[in-house]
């Protein structure tokens, strides 16, 4: 009976995803024009926000699985966006491959992870929180100081696009450059993104995921139950540090530039929102919560104040017509975080696990909770069970 149901469940997680994966493929070839969405623009769209669900896998392994808080997670994508560039463009009078550099940018960024986790071992809590935020701050800074190195204010541009050439012909096909072409990348995007989720699933089931969580939930005990903390540790950040590589190399390789200025402590907070929304600890979640969020911010929010303006325009209300909205998307994008901090702290699809921790296993705690102490709630529950309580 337990086998059949896991079959049924198996059988189920596979329609899902082939459905989806039909979905993900018919997507773009949909016209939706007559609502004012074009095809070339939403395209490119969504492929900058599978870029970003690379961000929020790879920190959501930081952060969900290890539990180990990472302020500095944009400086990893710098450092996989500037490898791209720097062999992939004329700034060295370098072009290697795109292919080749698809593995080597991630493989550069995972070194870095490991050397941002070296001396974060003994760290935890807001201490880590500020080495990682130190980090993120150092390598925008030396990308834009290193003149001689990365361009300095000026960036890197002409980076080199992807081509796919035909073994043994000359025929080759170009991406097109700054994405002028947004269909090859966001095939691209997904087929990366695929295989990125593949891999974190099976991390997640292995030695090395359950190891993950129980230092997530008790270094300490995790430690004494002979879990190597050093390695696994060093390995959560280098895994996610990777995966900000292959963000990194697909993002510049579709900009055809690359600035300091892209990689802000700003984009480390927006990726980390992104997994708070969504649910932390969960592959679903977090790429729901990465896509909501940055259609939010980037199309949402952005055309608000002109659809402000134009139903003022319509209907004829002088104070939606005639005010500046453009700095109210950012009051909003902080009205929504909060509210949703407030109604939902779990994220959209958290774990059972965490939805658990963060609700009451009753009405009657709830509201005791609110009142009292957690420990005098306890003692009260305890007593009404006819237990003896501590003093």
């Amino acid at each position: 009976m337990e086998g059949s149901l896991v079959s049924k469940s198996n059988r189920r997680s596979l329609m899902i995803t082939i459905g989806v994966l039909l979905f993900l493929i018919v997507l773009p070839l949909i016209n939706l024009s007559a609502y004012g969405i074009y095809p070339g623009p939403f395209v490119g769209t969504l492929a900058d926000a599978g870029t970003y669900v690379m961000l929020a896998l790879g920190l959501n392994i930081v952060v969900g699985y290890a539990g180990l808080l990472d302020l500095g997670y944009a400086a990893f994508f710098a450092i996989g966006s500037y490898t791209y560039a720097l062999l992939a463009s004329p700034f060295f009078n370098q072009h290697y491959s795109f292919w080749i550099l698809l593995l080597i940018a991630p493989a550069v960024a995972a070194f870095f992870g490991m050397l941002l986790g070296a001396p974060t071992l003994r760290l935890r809590g807001d201490y880590l929180a500020i080495v990682t935020l130190g980090f993120g701050e150092i390598v925008p800074a030396f990308f834009l100081n290193a003149q001689s190195l990365t361009g300095g204010t000026n960036g890197i541009s002409g980076v080199d696009t992807p081509v796919i050439a035909i073994p043994f012909t000359a025929i080759a096909y170009n991406f097109g450059l700054g994405g002028n072409n947004p269909y090859p990348y966001y095939y691209l995007v997904v087929i990366v993104v695929l295989v990125l989720i593949l891999a974190i699933g099976r991390l997640r089931d292995s030695r090395v995921g359950r190891a993950w969580m129980a230092i997530r939930e008790d270094e300490l005990a995790a430690s004494a139950m002979g879990i190597n903390t050093v390695r696994t540790k060093l390995l959560a950040f280098a895994i996610g540090a990777a995966f900000s590589g292959f963000a990194g190399c697909i993002y510049a390789s579709k900009l055809g530039f690359i600035g300091p200025d892209q990689f802000s402590f700003s984009v480390s907070v927006f990726i980390l929102s992104m997994i708070i929304l969504g649910g932390i600890g969960t592959i679903r979640g977090v790429i729901i919560g990465a896509v909501l969020l940055y259609f939010l911010q980037t199309y949402i929010l952005t055309g608000l104040p002109g659809w402000i303006h134009d139903f003022g325009d319509s209907h004829d209300i002088p104070f939606l017509r005639d005010t500046d909205f453009s700095g109210i998307k950012f009051l909003l994008y902080g009205i929504a975080l909060v509210a949703m901090m407030v109604l939902r702290p779990e994220g959209l699809l958290p774990n059972r696990q965490r939805k658990a921790e963060l609700h009451p296993e009753s009405d009657t705690i709830a509201m005791r909770e609110s009142q009292q102490q957690l420990y005098d709630v306890q003692a009260t529950d305890q007593q009404e069970v006819g237990e003896p309580v501590e003093e």
